[in-house]
């Protein structure tokens, strides 16, 4: 049966498949959000450790389906993970150092040979959850802004940036402007999606002081967010972008090109309004109401924002990773991809995809049956 798909349709599901674990990714990061909210929301130690053991839980996860997203981009697109991770690797050593970093949080936090002290930590924590969102946030931005980047005959890449991916949020330029945006973005849903996490897995009846704070926290940094995701969106409309233009495939600048995207893949602009319309449902639960699963929601509305902003740049022939100092080095999901061979060995793999979900959700299920209380911060069981 997959022998029967062609290339073309090989590299389209396979660049769906790697953008759907990446909006599951951008799901995850509740945790992250959660980490950023813990000083403000947490007013004494009880507080702080319910909040850290709650999203001690799940930090693997959000960690684990980064690195599933990179293993898929490995295996599926390798010229754009050597160029990126072989080029911008200021940027991705960053990001990674801001994971390492929460790890060892975790592991060391409550330990009695802690010679930093929990609050080096719980900084460490907070690090995580806002520099490593905003600099993923800054790299996806990328995706439409363009990189500083040029490959050879042998496809060596060489980086015209001493920043080394860094430049996409400190240089100042409009590209910059929008990457920035789009890491503040994802930052603030992280943190809108933290606090609905918190709400949905903490026994709060014991603290409503903390439960009041976390509804408020959920819709102040909804608010928060709204600017950022109204001028990406805006941007989006307005922006040239990177595509094919002829048989031959050369690259060059299209006018409007994310626009002429969705209206030649409406289904995208679909995903993008339910996904909207759901994280706002979500939120609203939350913070009007006594409800506790608007998480469920909001996570899916944000799964299918991802899956919206990372399809947006890729399909109807638009170079998914722009060389601003170089249009013929772009990189498309045509000339990107593995052989024709590995993707239909990898069609296969993929099989098991609905067994692996499916075991998570038991285990997400046998973890959250009981939500976690003041009995769980004891020091044998607290993070």
């Amino acid at each position: 049966m997959i022998e029967r798909l062609d290339y073309a349709t090989l590299q389209h599901l396979w660049w769906l498949l790697c953008s759907v674990v990446g909006a599951l990714f951008l799901a995850m990061t509740f945790v992250q959000g959660g980490q950023s909210l813990l000083w403000q929301m947490a007013k004494n130690q009880t507080e702080k450790d319910l909040i850290v053991n709650s999203l001690g839980r799940k930090w693997e996860l959000t960690f684990t389906t980064l690195v599933l997203f990179g293993g898929a981009l490995f295996a599926s697109f390798p010229k754009f993970y050597s160029t990126s991770f072989g080029g911008a690797y200021w940027v991705w050593i960053a990001i990674l150092f801001t994971f390492i970093v929460q790890a060892v949080s975790y592991e060391f936090r409550k330990k009695p040979w802690n010679i930093l002290g929990s609050l080096v930590y719980e900084a460490f924590l907070f690090l995580n959850g806002v520099v490593g969102i905003l600099l993923i946030g800054a790299a996806v931005g990328t995706f439409y802004t363009g990189s500083s980047f040029q490959l050879d005959d042998n496809n060596f890449v060489t980086w015209t940036s001493s920043l080394r991916g860094l430049e996409a949020a400190l240089t100042p330029s409009l590209s910059s402007v929008f990457n920035i945006a789009m890491g503040l973005f994802l930052v603030f849903n992280a943190r809108t999606l933290g606090a609905m996490y918190l709400i949905n897995n903490l026994e709060l009846g014991e603290v409503p002081e903390l439960e009041a704070r976390l509804r408020s926290a959920c819709w102040q940094n909804l608010v928060l967010s709204l600017p950022f995701c109204l001028g990406i969106v805006v941007a989006l409309l307005f922006m040239p972008g990177y595509g094919i233009i002829d048989a031959k495939g050369t690259i060059g600048i299209v006018s409007f090109k994310f626009l002429k995207n969705l209206l030649a893949n409406p289904w995208l602009l679909g995903l993008l309004l339910v996904g909207l319309v759901l994280l706002l449902y979500g939120v609203w639960k939350t913070a009007r109401t006594k409800a506790t699963y608007g998480i469920w929601f909001g996570g899916l509305g944000t799964v299918l924002v991802g899956l919206t902003v990372l399809l947006l740049p890729a399909y109807n022939n638009t170079a998914f990773y722009p060389s601003k100092d170089h249009l013929q080095s772009s990189l498309t999901i045509y000339n990107a991809s593995s052989s024709l061979y590995t993707l239909q060995v990898m069609t296969y793999v993929a099989f098991a995809i609905p067994f692996v979900l499916a075991y998570i959700a038991y285990v997400w299920w046998a973890m959250d049956r009981k939500k976690i209380g003041i009995e769980d911060t004891s020091d044998g069981a607290a993070y």
